[in-house]
């Protein structure tokens, strides 16, 4: 295990991998959330980085937590980039954090390489030659959940997501994929973990299915509440309700629920098999996709690493965009406006053994990009 001391991480690793032709180490920045609400989040990406880097000496590693607060997220931004003179910044979790800090940190010519937020505004006319998202934008997976609405015969769906701009991505996403009608559209609060008004104004609704957004503990929460309510309308998500660490917490609730996802632990290349198999013997869990992005993120610099010096923006940019490195997902390869290209799976809540989990049943979109290439001028 790696050790955590005060909520910062210096990494040295042990094993020594090939060094910049100008033997500088690459430092990192990583803000991410590691306590509260949303930590488990956090932590994956953690671990799924660390993980990939952790035998290269090469890279020099300082984490931080946000607790998932905008103001401290900056504060450590701030740090990172005028006293720890960091060279690349990742790890951001929330679309509201990612707004607060990348902007900044990008025009003070930083690179940002995000394991996870993937807010529309930074996908379009507010992209920049420095960002690349590692993860997906944030309407991607919401996307395939409306089409998959829509394969599923669903014509009167109520939907839901909370009041950030990952939210209204998500329920924009829904929206441009589902052809049928809307019962009912509601914005939460962003950590709300009550939702019985939610729920009574579903049951009022009439709706022949519900899809919902609500990462972390939300989504625990709401799956919770709404299977002691005992309405049995379908329900559909993306697997940021129904991943790995939140099926353990919401239990056979799931169960059978289908939910979209651009990874899955049982995707058949070698290097998630690779990526499950040594995260498992080393954290003593399952992956989750939160882990997968960080990993991902990861190799992609340490493939750029090995073709150019960050000290040549120019080339360690060009480097970052050819994404020369073997992801968990398979194929993978950045658009025009620096994120990803990819499949979108649909997957379903099973139990193996005594451990509920997911397998893939189709593919929902096949070498998907993202609908804002085209506001972004880069």
């Amino acid at each position: 295990m790696f050790k955590l001391i005060k909520s910062v991480i210096v990494l040295i690793a042990l094993v020594t991998t090939s060094a910049f032709a100008d033997g500088h180490k690459l430092k990192v920045g990583m803000i991410t959330t590691l306590s509260g609400g949303g930590s488990g989040l956090g932590i994956d990406v953690r671990d799924g980085f660390m993980l990939a880097i952790r035998n290269n000496d090469n890279i020099e590693v300082i984490i931080e937590d946000d607790q998932r607060k905008p103001d401290i997220a900056v504060q450590l931004a701030d740090k990172m980039i005028q006293s720890e003179k960091v060279d690349v910044l990742t790890g951001i979790i929330w679309s509201n954090l990612a707004m607060a800090v990348v902007p900044a940190a990008v025009n003070q010519g930083k690179f940002y390489l995000s394991p996870n937020a993937g807010p529309s505004a930074l996908a379009g006319k507010g992209c920049h030659k420095n960002y690349f998202n590692v993860a997906w934008q944030n309407d991607n997976l919401h996307e395939a959940a409306g089409g998959h609405a829509n394969s599923s015969g669903f014509k009167n769906t109520f939907i839901l997501a909370p009041n950030y701009p990952a939210g209204k991505d998500a329920l924009t996403g829904f929206k441009r994929y589902f052809k049928g009608e809307l019962a009912g559209e509601i914005y939460t609060k962003l950590g709300q973990k009550d939702y019985s008004v939610e729920i009574a104004q579903i049951r009022a609704s009439n709706a022949d299915s519900v899809f919902f957004f609500l990462p972390g503990g939300m989504g625990i929460g709401f799956m919770k509440q709404y299977a002691q309510s005992g309405i049995d309308t379908p329900v559909v998500g993306p697997a940021f309700s129904f991943d790995q660490g939140i099926l353990k917490a919401v239990g056979t609730a799931a169960l059978g629920v289908k939910n979209t996802s651009q990874w899955s632990k049982d995707l058949d290349n070698n290097a998630n098999k690779i990526f499950v198999t040594e995260f498992k013997k080393e954290f003593g869990r399952l992956p989750s996709l939160y882990a997968s992005q960080g990993y991902d993120t990861g190799n992609l610099l340490i493939s750029a690493m090995k073709k150019s010096s960050v000290k040549d923006a120019d080339a360690f940019r060009q480097a970052i965009r050819a994404a020369n490195f073997e992801s968990t997902r398979g194929s993978f390869k950045f658009s025009s406006n620096h994120h990803p290209i990819q499949d979108i799976y649909v997957r379903e809540v099973v139990k193996e053994g005594e451990v509920l989990t997911n397998k893939i049943v189709s593919i929902g979109l096949k070498d998907h990009s993202n609908a804002y290439v085209d506001q972004c001028s880069m």
